[in-house]
């Protein structure tokens, strides 16, 4: 069975859509396609931990909807990672291991510390 999300989204998801969208450029994070509706390609927010509640940034990716559906049952948040991750993938990652390692996880913090959050893993 596939994974499937949990919770509900927060009343202000609309709003909060809209931001990461506009942060992104309304351009896709994984192929960098920009939202072009007619040829299909319908950006969307993906919550990679698959939790509606959690609205951090590192959790919110702007995918087309073609990219969303490739990585939806593929990246498990929580799994050790074996290979290097793609580079649309490493702020986020980042952002999760900084957060759980209890290390500030705003997007500046996360940004500096980086490549060394990221080793973490690895190790």
């Amino acid at each position: 069975m596939g994974r499937k999300s949990i919770g509900a989204y927060p009343d202000n998801w609309h709003e909060i859509a809209e931001r990461v969208k506009s942060e992104a450029n309304w351009r896709c994070v994984r192929c960098d396609h920009p939202h072009e509706v007619a040829t299909g390609y319908v950006l969307t927010v993906h919550h990679l931990d698959l939790d509606p509640r959690n609205c951090r940034w590192w959790n919110l990716a702007a995918l087309c909807q073609r990219c969303h559906l490739r990585i939806q049952a593929k990246v498990v948040m929580e799994r050790p990672w074996l290979f290097e991750h793609s580079d649309w993938f490493k702020p986020f990652a980042a952002g999760y291991y900084a957060f759980h390692l209890r290390l500030p996880d705003d997007r500046e913090s996360v940004l500096i510390m980086m490549d060394e959050l990221l080793k973490l893993d690895r190790a």
